[in-house]
């Protein structure tokens, strides 16, 4: 199986893919490799494998598998030339009108990790998903929603309102649930230094051998999704230190440790419908053009199959008032436009019963 991103790949003009000798593979247009691999979206479609301490080699994707593997190496090479080849030019004399577009793009100097100690904040982030033979229930993971979130980020370029709008959801749910994890552990600190004050000091549980990942975002809604995690390890941590040291109950503590669990499981699960119906061929070029007087045929069925499966964007941000916090939009309307806008809710065939898909 080849290892190396110069080996000739042949690009699949149906699927936006490549194949290297009968293995298919996604592909990027900002990937660090000469064939487009997509390192991010494998570590995302194999995040199961990945954080297995000994993958299945039966897995059907057992050679993708190794492929990543190899690419992963193959990264940390290109990533070590680049620093000495940086480390080399610091040193060489600076010539004056050189133009600042020579300058490179920038980059993770050293990967970006994350550490965990508790099991509960591991699947929380891997997920889980029916084994073989489908047995388990299928849990969204924070790795997958990271990755929805930047899909859902990347056609936000396109002028999506859409996409705007699950944008701001998911970062102001993130927001809030980091917080409430964040009053929930205070709580839980207070009561270990009210011991303290008392005389008998303990220190927060920790794992002997924590798991310790490395992180591929490309996006900034992936390191709002971990920035949760990391928050919840430690809540996990601190109750099951009660518990141990009897300021509280097992079924308190496990109730504790569940519920914000429940509270993410949904969280992650969320966006997973939107990014399927977006991404759709049909429905990926919708933009705010669709939604003013002078849209084509297939722009106002644009508007009208996607109000039929979410409603109405709210005006805000469908005229661009409030957007994402970060987002890759770039077009504006020129004002004329924002007044243009009309409601998002375009008249509907009641005959579908709620069924967006005849309105494509």
């Amino acid at each position: 199986m080849p290892t190396n991103s110069a080996t000739e790949a042949i690009p699949d003009q149906t699927s936006g893919k490549r194949a290297i000798a009968g293995l298919t593979f996604p592909v990027s247009a900002d990937s660090p490799f000469a064939d487009g691999y997509d390192i991010a979206s494998e570590r995302d479609a194999l995040a199961d494998l990945v954080a297995a301490e000994n993958p299945d080699a039966s897995d059907p994707r057992w050679s993708r598998y190794l492929l990543l593997r190899a690419r992963e190496d193959e990264l940390r090479h290109i990533k070590a030339n680049d620093r000495r080849r940086h480390t080399a030019a610091s040193t060489a004399p600076n010539l004056v009108g050189r133009s600042a577009m020579e300058i490179g793009q920038l980059v993770d100097e050293e990967p970006d990790t994350m550490t965990l100690h508790t099991k509960e904040a591991f699947r929380a982030f891997t997920g889980r998903r029916p084994d073989a033979h489908g047995k388990g229930v299928h849990i969204a993971g924070g790795k997958r929603f990271a990755a929805v979130l930047k899909s859902i980020w990347l056609l936000s370029g396109n002028d999506n309102p859409y996409a705007d709008w699950l944008l701001i959801t998911m970062h102001d749910r993130l927001s809030e649930l980091r917080s409430k994890i964040g009053i929930a552990t205070a709580e839980k600190q207070r009561m270990i230094d009210l011991v303290k004050a008392q005389g008998l000091s303990f220190s927060v549980l920790k794992s002997n051998k924590p798991k310790i990942l490395e992180l591929g975002f490309r996006s900034p809604f992936g390191y709002a999704t971990v920035s949760v995690i990391v928050a919840f390890d430690y809540h996990v941590r601190m109750v099951k230190t009660l518990i141990r040291k009897d300021r509280m109950s097992d079924a308190e503590g496990g109730e504790a440790i569940r519920a914000p669990m429940r509270e993410l499981v949904g969280l992650f699960l969320a966006p997973v419908q939107w990014e399927r119906f977006l991404l759709r061929q049909e429905m990926s070029s919708l933009c705010r053009a669709d939604f003013l007087p002078t849209a084509t045929d297939e722009g106002k069925k644009r508007v009208m199959a996607a109000v039929a499966r979410f409603g109405e964007v709210p005006r805000p941000i469908l005229t661009g008032a409030l957007a994402p916090r970060h987002t890759r939009r770039w077009v504006k309307l020129p004002q004329s436009g924002l007044h243009a806008i009309g409601p998002a809710s375009l008249p509907v065939d009641n005959s579908t019963d709620g069924d967006e898909s005849p309105l494509l």
